[in-house]
């Protein structure tokens, strides 16, 4: 349930977290660092090929692959990912698996990946519940890559809630010729980052994350601070550096003087609060 300690930390942040997931598979996987990863569904063998190349090199540097469960990319990304952790966000209920040729897929997945779902058991995907299924990808990850759109796509839509919520969005160069590509040719004009290789993705992430993805889930160091009272001091010092200006994580640990740990706490908490902005290139701001 929402506000309990297993709930995704980053769904927390997002307008309209749902308050109640049915999650099944390794849980651990919730707690690595996300990429979510979508595209057609009839999808090219070049974009195929691609999103299993950046699934697979994602997921060894430590980042959790999640996609729909869609035919196409996403089913070739979660394949790539799935002796690492991918998350599928399912748009029914747990026993109705959409498409049902994924059901073998749902099942592998889930002793290294999970599924989850927002929606009651025996709950038959309708065409509005895909749209909601896309903001929780884009909701559980740190940015999100299209790798092959339409003009008119489900992918966009992904894009577009990954936007509203304050993550980066990624996209895949392709043929001006085909129709798959014309989507993400549309999102690069709007200014999201091009990708043609998993580093792309990870030289914009890692600053975020304020340290590099590692393989499996660290936890936090600890902060060594005494007291409570302490706590306080140090969460001050890195809120009186904060202003409107994006400054980097690694200056507000240079200059707060506290551990990383503190500092990555303390902008979580502004996060989900709605009270930080996160800028591209891993700089943080006061939300306007």
């Amino acid at each position: 349930m929402l506000g309990e300690p297993d709930y995704p930390v980053r769904l927390h942040a997002i307008d309209d977290p749902p308050p109640l997931i049915a999650l099944r598979g390794n849980r651990a996987a919730l707690a690595l660092p996300a990429v979510g990863i979508v595209g057609s569904r009839n999808a090219s063998a070049a974009g195929a090929k691609f999103a299993q190349m950046l699934a697979r090199d994602l997921a060894d540097a430590g980042f959790a692959v999640v996609c729909g469960l869609a035919r196409g990319i996403d089913a070739v990304a979660h394949r790539a990912a799935l002796t690492t952790g991918t998350i599928a966000v399912l748009a029914g209920g747990h026993d109705r698996i959409y498409p049902p040729e994924h059901t073998e897929l749902a099942h592998a997945l889930l002793a290294n990946g999970c599924a989850i779902s927002e929606m009651p058991l025996g709950w038959e995907p309708r065409a509005h519940d895909f749209p909601r299924r896309n903001r929780l990808i884009s909701g559980l990850a740190l940015g999100v890559v299209v790798v092959e759109a339409a003009k008119r796509s489900g992918s966009l839509i992904t894009a577009r809630f990954a936007l509203e919520q304050g993550r980066e969005v990624f996209a895949v160069p392709g043929s001006p010729l085909d129709p798959r590509a014309e989507g993400t040719n549309s999102l690069l004009k709007q200014g999201a980052t091009p990708v043609t290789e998993a580093a792309d993705v990870i030289s914009v992430l890692e600053p975020i994350l304020g340290r590099p993805a590692a393989p499996v889930y660290q936890p936090p160091e600890p902060s060594g601070l005494a007291n409570r009272a302490d706590s306080e001091e140090a969460a001050a010092r890195v809120m009186a550096l904060l202003g409107p200006t994006p400054v980097t994580i690694d200056d507000l640990i240079q200059l707060s003087g506290v551990g990383a740990a503190v500092v990555r706490t303390v902008l979580l908490e502004l996060e989900i609060a709605g009270r930080l902005a996160r800028e591209r290139g891993g700089r943080v701001a006061l939300a306007r």
